[in-house]
């Protein structure tokens, strides 16, 4: 880790690929190199309790990786820019090349039984995006 700015983007973590499972333990790690005068952004498809206001993040976002979203083509060194006041996300790239990088999924396979989520199999194959409510 250096002493510059920087947007940590934590992707599959939305409730295809993962579940949703809270981000909250980020807030700690976070918020500690905040304290150290860097300005520190959270980018992901899951969630993160509103309790660690303190980190300015976008959470939620959507199409999740694991659905072929943006979230899942940026790379090290891609400048991003959040603006919390209208809710923006922009990737400040080149969209022809970006929409053209090839997106590797990790492998799920050993996800699948364990710990009872193998009961949970059909609601993990037909859940909807994290910005719909229904």
């Amino acid at each position: 880790m250096n002493d510059k700015n920087f947007i940590a983007v934590i992707c599959y973590q939305g409730p295809k690929a993962n579940g949703m499972p809270e981000l909250h333990k980020l807030t700690t790690i976070l918020s500690v190199l905040q304290d150290r005068g860097q300005k520190v952004v959270l980018v992901t498809d899951g969630r993160m309790s509103s309790v660690s206001g303190k980190i300015p993040a976008a959470i939620h976002v959507t199409p999740e990786a694991l659905d072929n979203g943006p979230i899942a083509r940026l790379q090290d060194g891609d400048i991003v820019c959040l603006d919390a006041h209208v809710g923006k996300l922009t990737i400040l790239e080149d969209l022809s090349k970006f929409n053209a990088r090839m997106i590797i999924s990790p492998d799920f396979s050993k996800n699948e039984y364990g710990v009872g989520r193998e009961l949970f199999h059909v609601f993990h194959q037909s859940v909807s995006f994290a910005d719909i409510c229904r």
